[in-house]
């Protein structure tokens, strides 16, 4: 599968974003997706993670009750709703899949395939 993120950029503290990831092939709806997120100097970190039916979603602390993951399978797509951003949250975000889909992993390790990556940079 291929993955395509899109939607970064710049926006002010206080701000929402929403990022989408699009999948190519027919088999979107049977993976678990993700995103990451990295800062140049620093390791990739999880952000938020979505079984392939949408009926359970995980987030890191930093992010929980700003942003939301989903995602529409007749799409193919992914999103992640961010609101309420903060300059900490500037970095390259990344989806990913992978094909267990029962879960919404955390573990980078998990994850099969990878997309390009979308910056979002927020001032403060």
């Amino acid at each position: 599968v291929q993955l395509q993120a899109s939607g970064g950029g710049l926006v002010q503290a206080g701000g929402s974003l929403r990022l989408s990831c699009a999948a190519s092939g027919r088999t979107f709806g049977r993976y678990g997706m993700g995103w990451f997120r990295q800062v140049p100097g620093k390791e990739r970190e999880f952000v938020a993670a979505i079984s392939w039916s949408g009926g359970v979603t995980s987030y890191a602390d930093s992010v929980k009750g700003r942003f939301t993951i989903s995602r529409d399978n007749a799409k193919n797509t992914m999103y992640l709703q961010m609101n309420s951003l903060k300059p900490e949250d500037t970095a390259v975000y990344y989806c990913a899949a992978e094909t267990g889909g029962a879960y919404a992993f955390s573990v980078e390790s998990v994850y099969d395939y990878w997309g390009q990556g979308t910056e979002v940079t927020v001032s403060s």
